[in-house]
């Protein structure tokens, strides 16, 4: 029998914070008087567990914990040193990596450089393109719990586009992309600031699923990033993907099979048409991306590999 561990960590990424929390470790959130970034604990709509807990700032130098998880470098190079006391800091430290390196994608060394620590990338490619140094490094790819049975209709002869404030976020997220697909295909887009763009506006987490399982294709036009959630939210769901061929998702999405792919975007909207003309194609593709999702990040296998990591860890 393992130790249930008492876990010290941010509110980053709220889906994968609520993914995450179904290790079942105890997990206490970092959370001061403002529910300021990064410190907004049990926050939102998502169904918390009882393991989630939160740690106000004020007190936080007077509780027991086993383990600190870093999801961010502000958190880890200055908020550490000024909440936490110094044996707090001197426990077992993971970091979770959530994107690959953008100042260089393959020429930039890792600010987390702990020879007794442990990084956790969630994509093979974030741990590809990232220099380490002397940190151990795991790769623990995503998992997903859904948060609403919904199941693929695709009555809506529309695709779907899931980014939050794309228009503040450039060609990165593939702003000019989205703009330039999207005068060619009928697309939705959903996600904070999305009526900037003449979007949808935002959706809360669990309603999510309904919206997706409305439209008959999900497009992701985002260049470099890691593998959003998003995306394998909506292949649980039943979605066909479309997408550019970068980063992990030409390891996720093979052709003619779950979804399509390519560098080429005036092939992708030849395959988007193609999906709004033929409806069981669509189906077809999407129930091999569910499959393909159910295999690969289902909540058991990451809950798994967490387990794992956090037993090297502390052993």
């Amino acid at each position: 029998m393992h130790k249930r561990l008492r876990i010290l960590t941010w509110h980053v990424h709220g889906n994968y914070l609520y993914n995450l929390t179904q290790v079942p470790h105890d997990f206490y959130l970092l959370t001061d008087t403002a529910r300021s970034t990064h410190h907004s604990g049990r926050s939102g709509v998502l169904p918390w567990g009882q393991n989630v807990h939160e740690a106000h700032v004020d007190e936080v130098k007077g509780m027991d914990f086993d383990v600190l998880m870093f999801q961010s470098r502000q958190a880890y190079e200055e908020e550490q040193h000024q909440v936490l006391s110094a044996a707090q800091r001197r426990l077992p430290r993971v970091y979770i990596e959530h994107d690959p390196p953008q100042v260089h994608p393959t020429d930039t060394l890792h600010w987390f450089q702990e020879p007794d620590g442990l990084l956790v990338q969630v994509t093979p490619f974030n741990a590809l393109m990232w220099d380490a140094g002397v940190t151990p490094t795991v790769v623990v790819e995503h998992g997903v719990l859904p948060l609403s049975p919904e199941r693929y209709r695709g009555e809506l002869a529309q695709g779907l586009v899931v980014v939050n404030n794309l228009d503040q976020r450039g060609r990165r997220l593939g702003a000019d992309v989205y703009e330039q697909v999207r005068r060619q295909v009928p697309l939705t887009l959903v996600g904070m600031g999305a009526e900037r763009m003449g979007g949808a506006g935002e959706v809360v987490n669990h309603q999510l699923p309904a919206t997706m399982a409305a439209h008959r294709f999900f497009f992701n036009p985002i260049r470099y990033t890691s593998l959003g959630l998003s995306i394998i939210e909506a292949m649980m769901v039943g979605m066909p993907i479309v997408g550019l061929a970068t980063t992990e998702l030409v390891s996720v999405i093979r052709n003619g099979e779950n979804g399509f792919v390519d560098t080429r975007v005036d092939r992708l909207v030849d395959a988007m048409h193609g999906l709004l003309k033929d409806p069981a194609q669509a189906r077809r593709l999407g129930e091999a991306a569910r499959a393909t999702a159910l295999d690969r990040f289902h909540i058991d296998r990451f809950v798994h590999d967490w387990l794992q990591a956090l037993r090297g860890l502390t052993s």
